[in-house]
């Protein structure tokens, strides 16, 4: 029994991840009513659980390893033999829990609040509440991740500007009917999808499951599996609601503005991905959003909305840094009597 409920903060983040940020991935195409929802979650699902497994474990190692400036489990048998005590699996199963359910809560609250929520943040928020209540804090490891969160929205924007004029220019060139267009650019997204899908797998799952790795309790690839399904999970079961969200909100978006922001996006993520940093995709679609704005005019984008989401993306990690220092420090209260 218990071995499940120290799973249970992982499932839980995993499955709010799928539900939320499949939108980033297909959400666009849906909302131009270029691409089936139904279509699109299938899809999505098997090739996040591809990505995961194929490419995932490089950012597990850097959440596991490099936020922290030593191993949590190593760190945790010194600790505890230093207590008299003899139970590091239990002790590192507890922070793993922490970890997860402060970042899960962390999305549900925010989530509650209409906010768009970026899950990497709030599990390296958790990830360094816990590692500040135990004295614990990669700073070197920590501004790594910090820049490339910086560097997500504005890559995308750069990337989507790119792909703007090449690809306008090749249509220009090719001028379709529009009984080819529309076929022609619906079979884009779909496979602009599942790149992106692929590269959510590949970059996200270490945000569900590397706190488990840190904690010895699952090696590099079990918990690339374990978080693989788990994300497939919640885009199947509850990505409905949000998945029409970001494409409607800051602009609007046609089928070749959605291509575009997919396949920025994707491209965005994929090379931190490469490079082994889990990144936002939320902070990513946002940037090629907002990439489309700038260059329709910037009299077209939703300065409230856009101010609501940069809101969000600063409350997300000190939140749920908050949450797990709170629930650390709860947990490790000691009564006498």
């Amino acid at each position: 029994m218990w071995t499940w409920i120290q799973y249970s903060g992982g499932f839980l983040l995993g499955w709010g991840l799928g539900a939320n940020d499949s939108a980033n991935v297909f959400g666009t195409a849906v909302s131009s009513r270029m691409v089936k929802y139904s279509l699109a979650v299938v899809l999505t699902a098997l090739f996040v659980i591809l990505g995961a497994i194929m490419q995932g474990q490089a950012g597990i190692e850097t959440l596991s390893k490099d936020l922290t400036r030593n191993n949590v489990s190593s760190s945790i048998k010194i600790e505890l033999s230093q207590n008299g005590s003899k139970n590091p699996i239990d002790k590192a199963a507890q922070i793993a829990m922490i970890a997860s359910f402060s970042a899960a809560l962390t999305i549900v609250v925010l989530t509650i609040m209409k906010l768009p929520v970026s899950t990497s943040q709030a599990v390296v928020g958790a990830i360094i509440g816990v590692g500040f209540m135990r004295r614990d804090v990669n700073f070197s490891g920590l501004g790594k991740v910090v820049a490339c969160w910086i560097g997500t929205p504005v890559g995308a924007i750069l990337f989507t500007v790119i792909f703007y004029w090449i690809f306008k220019k090749i249509l220009g060139k090719w001028n379709p009917s529009v009984f080819v267009y529309d076929p022609f650019m619906s079979m884009l997204l779909i496979v602009c999808g599942c790149y992106g899908a692929y590269a959510l797998g590949a970059n996200n799952v270490a945000n569900v499951s590397a706190v488990f790795v840190s904690g010895g309790m699952l090696s590099v690839k079990q918990a690339a599996v374990f978080g693989a399904f788990t994300i497939a999970a919640g885009v199947l079961t509850f990505s409905k609601p949000v998945m029409m969200t970001v494409g409607r909100g800051i602009i609007k978006l046609n089928s070749f503005t959605a291509f575009i922001c997919v396949l920025s996006q994707a491209v965005t993520v994929h090379i931190y991905a490469m490079v082994g940093v889990p990144v936002s995709t939320s902070q990513a679609v946002v940037g090629a959003v907002l990439g489309i704005g700038l260059i329709k005019g910037v009299h077209t984008v939703n300065y409230k909305m856009l101010l609501g989401i940069s809101a969000g993306w600063i409350a997300t990690p000190i939140v749920a840094a908050l949450f797990a220092a709170i629930g650390y420090f709860i947990s490790n209260l000691r009564y006498t009597g």
